[in-house]
């Protein structure tokens, strides 16, 4: 269908000449319209994709990749479970833990909390809390020594620093013959940690796991065990064929479950982004379509000009397909190269803008996340190209279709 001429035809009408600047200015209003709903898109896809990697990268930060808890509410025989788990092809650590609820008053002030017991040795091999201690040490859990260490946010509400004591109590009642009194006992703050959400540094607070399991009465047993994977965006699979190797009374937990309504809610929040930044686009195809109507009512005479010398309907519909077509690469691919630039270097534009103007998007007292992450990846920056090219040719078919269906003598009648 497309031959030498109709491409030079085509390639011939993209430029302007005396009687068409108009059209040509709309054309050129068109392509940039393409090249900046392209760039917008792919530019806000990587920062979604930034914020997504963060968020997950500090959730994982707390939360281990997969989980193995019993349905009798805690696990007695966990050092034998342990060894079998390491054993398993695809963990690459296993640690105990004990998971509580309970509050925390230190004066006058209190706040409900998540305990966890931990083994602060081999805490580090599930999870990346060892290394987001702000002061003090989570080596300084020792057994008997009732320390704690808190949740940054968690100390500031508590008003609590390194060396107070701090008062857990427990949900957990105790008879006297006072009556029902809950259960209480006075930890010291040996640590502080922060991993930038304040879901966990609000309310999260760690113990020595003999500590925990002796205050919350579970004697030689743990709530669990958390595992970490060899790969983290395997552990569905990984975890439901390790549940069908262990007795029934266990499960695996892994954290696409524990987050699901969490990651379901970003996924749904890109797909929305995508479709109102994709208006941009497909009203720079709508103006497509009115510069090349624009264009085959100037050029009635000329498409009369080519029928009788002989060009075929097809022919003549081939040429405004070339004509719409190159408006549309040009403005895609300049719009694929902005975007893959800006989204490249917008960790640093953004601080840079910043400075300059002396103002700040994302304020660290009111988001979890203070900079701009960008995550940019080719899949999505060739799907956009692709559907804004795919795009782009639908919208040359009308006007083409219109051009080929002209007669000569009728749009020669009155030249």
């Amino acid at each position: 269908m497309f031959r030498p001429l109709e491409i030079f035809v085509g390639l011939r009408y993209t430029r302007a000449k005396r009687r068409n600047h108009f059209i040509s200015f709309i054309s050129l209003i068109s392509m940039l319209g393409i090249a900046l709903g392209v760039t917008a898109l792919i530019t806000v896809l990587s920062v979604m994709n930034g914020f997504e990697k963060e968020l997950r990268l500090r959730i994982l930060g707390v939360v281990s990749h997969a989980t193995v808890q019993s349905d009798a509410g805690s696990v007695r025989d966990w050092a034998g479970l342990r060894r079998k788990l390491e054993a398993y092809p695809g963990v690459t650590g296993v640690a105990p833990f004990v998971h509580a609820e309970g509050m925390i008053s230190h004066g006058d002030r209190v706040a409900g909390a998540i305990l966890q017991g931990v083994l602060p040795a081999e805490e580090s091999a599930v999870s990346e809390l060892p290394r987001k201690i702000v002061a003090g040490s989570l080596e300084a859990l020792t057994p008997g020594s009732y320390g704690i260490v808190l949740g940054q946010d968690l100390a500031y509400t508590l008003g609590a620093t390194l060396g107070d004591q701090v008062i857990v109590i427990t949900p957990q009642a105790s008879v006297t013959p006072a009556g029902f009194l809950p259960r209480l006992k006075r930890f010291t703050v040996v640590g502080i940690f922060s991993v930038g959400m304040y879901e966990y540094d609000s309310a999260l607070a760690l113990m020595q796991l003999e500590d925990a399991a002796t205050l919350y009465r579970l004697g030689d047993g743990v709530s669990g065990l958390h595992l970490k994977l060899d790969d983290m965006f395997r552990a569905p699979a990984l975890s439901r064929s390790l549940e069908a190797t262990l007795p029934e009374e266990y499960r695996v937990i892994d954290w696409t479950r524990q987050h699901s309504n969490f990651f379901r809610a970003v996924k749904m929040e890109k797909t929305v982004m995508f479709v109102i930044l994709f208006l941009i686009v497909a009203v720079a195809a709508f103006n497509l379509v009115s510069t090349l109507v624009m264009m085959v009512t100037d050029k009635r005479s000329d498409i009369a000009i080519l029928r009788t010398l002989g060009s075929s309907p097809a022919s003549i519909m081939a040429i405004f397909i070339v004509q719409g077509s190159v408006v549309g690469v040009i403005g895609t691919l300049m719009g694929m190269a902005g975007g893959v630039a800006l989204a490249l270097n917008i960790e640093t534009l953004v601080p840079a803008i910043e400075r300059l103007f002396h103002v700040q998007f994302l304020a660290p007292d009111v988001y979890y996340i203070s900079d701009l992450p960008s995550d940019m990846r080719w899949n999505d920056v060739f799907s956009i190209g692709g559907v804004a090219l795919a795009l782009c040719l639908l919208a040359t078919l009308y006007p083409a279709w219109r051009a080929a269906r002209i007669q000569p003598a009728e749009a020669l009648r009155y030249e």
